[in-house]
């Protein structure tokens, strides 16, 4: 009996359930991905226009992305207590537009309701941060698999919730807000003192591959079955005992990770690892000599940081070893007979935990903000407008390509995590040029936009969605690593503003407005030519109608999407410098000595 309960004990403190529990968190911390299913819904029921709807839509996305609260909040709180008011924020916001758009409530006014859609959009904030946070601090050594299958099935938020919904089988279109508002904060508060760092990196188990391998190819297996359930419901008309079962099957799908923390406890013969799960961590002792002495070891190698010659990093591994310890040695003899005074540093070097604004006075975060707001904000941008790209372009049905980039983002960054901890692994080299091959295949998919050759919209959707989502793998734990999990949090979240914020300037400010431009072109040439067409008879009975603001053809998008092709060449240089930076960093952390 003892031993069942060490079990359940050690169950309830294993760092894979944590990872299954923040899975399925992260499921529903992707909300802002139906907006556009919500949209026609408020709309439609508070009479807005378009330009109304546009207004919730910017406040959608600056409640996604505004996430200083969650990752000041996540630093200083419980975890559990952080996700709280994650959940609080979600249910009242959402809750309180489904109540306004089902008339239980006056209807507020347009500010008012923008402000609750972000109140309700910012709780996303609150689940990544504490997913990311908890799940990153277990699996220290694992950050990019970790970052990509979260961020993967956040990006799933949308088809997962939709197809739920589906069962639902509502004539009231309301209730898919009812249920935003709802279903999450259910889950959340089901999980929120599951989610949390319990020493995982004490728990690392020979197994590990193995559980990352399975877990991925159920992250592969979901992908391909959403994508053949969405093809299916729009080729045929299901009914509803089908529909039903193609979710259950889904939630299986859903379900199935669990399999892996339920076997390590209860069928694992390790009980070395088993135990140690149990260990209380150890407690901070008074400083002592010994104390006095770690904090002058840790000057020193400060000090060899400094004192090392340049051309020693170009060494063999072992020889650089070797090179480092005879410095050091000499260093310690050094300061112990008074001969050298060694200075303290003033702040963490590269790789240890910096606070926020410690980050911010460091050129590599700055290189890693700029690269991520050129890249993601140009893959923003053409996930924005992809609906008037595939439109220009003569295709009638728009929502399968928005399906297949959700799908390839999906992928993107799965893919980017998994790629990325190789290069890191297996060559000590920095994660960093994962995202300049991820920006060179965006790059080369706007070109493709640009072109518009037959199929190319194909090509295109495949390369842009798979680097931008390659983007949210890649860049937290590129983060975490240089910059310390202490805080990660809240340089999290600063990186996440480069989203919106190159979004607002690709897609706001130059997409829009070269579309605007060649749409007003078109309307004014069609306009001269119904002139002349009708020259000679009667002149007085052309349509006085205001011009149409769409645009047909290439040319919609073509100086665009080379501008956007353009800045993902600007994105990878910058990555190229950092990858240059950081090299003796990534050395450091995951270079192995050569025998």
């Amino acid at each position: 009996m003892a031993e069942v309960g060490s079990r359940v004990r050690g169950f309830l403190r294993n760092r894979w359930l944590v990872f299954v529990a923040a899975m399925w968190m992260q499921s529903c911390a992707g909300v802002g991905y139906l907006f556009g299913s919500l949209s026609p819904v408020i709309k439609a029921s508070l009479g807005y226009n378009q330009r109304q709807v546009a207004g919730l839509g910017v406040a959608k996305d600056l409640g996604d992305s505004v996430g200083f609260l969650a990752g000041t909040l996540c630093a200083v709180l419980p975890l559990w207590a952080a996700l709280l008011v994650g959940a609080a924020q979600n249910l009242v916001g959402y809750g309180w537009v489904w109540l306004a758009v089902t008339r239980r409530v006056p209807v507020p006014p347009l500010w008012a309701m923008c402000i609750l859609i972000f109140i309700g959009n910012n709780g996303e904030t609150y689940f990544n941060t504490a997913a990311l946070v908890s799940c990153v601090q277990n699996f220290p050594k694992n950050r990019g698999p970790i970052v990509g299958i979260l961020k993967g099935f956040a990006g799933l938020c949308g088809a997962i919730l939709t197809q739920i919904y589906a069962i639902v089988h509502s004539p009231d279109d309301a209730a898919l807000i009812f249920m935003v508002a709802v279903g999450p904060t259910m889950v959340v508060i089901a999980s929120m003192f599951i989610v949390r760092p319990v020493g995982g990196h004490r728990q690392v188990r020979p197994s590990d591959g193995t559980s990352f391998t399975f877990v991925y190819s159920v992250c592969l297996l979901l992908a391909a079955y959403l994508m053949g359930v969405m093809l299916l419901e729009d080729l045929v008309d299901l009914s509803q005992s089908v529909t039903v079962l193609l979710t259950i099957i889904l939630i299986i799908f859903l379900l199935v990770p669990i399999v892996i923390p339920v076997l390590l406890s209860f069928f694992s013969d390790d009980d070395e690892t088993l135990y140690a799960l149990l260990l209380p961590s150890p407690r901070k002792e008074e400083p002592t000599a010994s104390t006095s002495s770690e904090e002058q070891q840790e000057v020193i190698l400060s000090e060899v940081e400094d004192e090392k010659p340049k051309d020693i990093d170009l060494l063999p591994a072992s020889e650089r070893q070797k090179r480092i310890a005879e410095l050091q040695t000499r260093l310690f003899q050094a300061a112990a007979i008074g001969a050298v005074r060694v200075k303290r540093r003033k702040g963490p070097r590269r790789g240890e935990d910096f606070t926020l604004m410690q980050a911010l006075i460091k050129a590599d975060f700055w290189l890693l903000f700029f690269s991520l707001l050129l890249g993601s904000g140009s893959g923003l941008t053409v996930i924005d407008n992809l609906g008037q790209m595939s439109q220009s372009l003569g295709y009638e049905e728009t929502h399968i390509f928005v399906s297949m980039i959700s799908i390839w983002n999906f992928l993107g960054r799965i893919g980017g995590g998994y790629f990325s901890e190789i290069i890191v692994k297996d060559y000590a080299y920095p994660r960093a040029i994962a995202l300049a091959i991820a920006q060179v295949l965006m790059a080369i998919g706007h070109f493709n936009f640009a072109m518009a050759w037959p199929g190319t919209m194909y090509i295109g959707a495949l390369l842009v969605g798979v680097g931008y989502g390659a983007h949210w793998a890649i860049v937290p734990a590129a983060a975490s690593e240089l910059f310390g999990v202490k805080n990660f949090g809240a340089l999290y979240n600063f990186l996440t503003v480069a989203n919106p914020a190159g979004s607002l300037v690709f897609s706001g400010v130059i997409a829009s407005g070269i579309y605007d431009a060649e749409a007003a072109k078109q309307a004014q040439q069609r306009h001269n030519s119904t002139l002349l067409a009708m020259s000679g008879r009667v002149v007085n009975i052309v349509s006085e109608a205001a011009p149409s603001s769409k645009c047909e053809g290439a040319i919609c998008f073509f100086l665009s999407s080379l501008i956007m092709s353009g800045f993902c060449i600007i994105a990878f240089g910058l990555s190229l410098i950092l990858v240059y930076r950081t090299k003796i960093v990534y050395t450091s952390l995951y270079g192995k000595p050569r025998t």
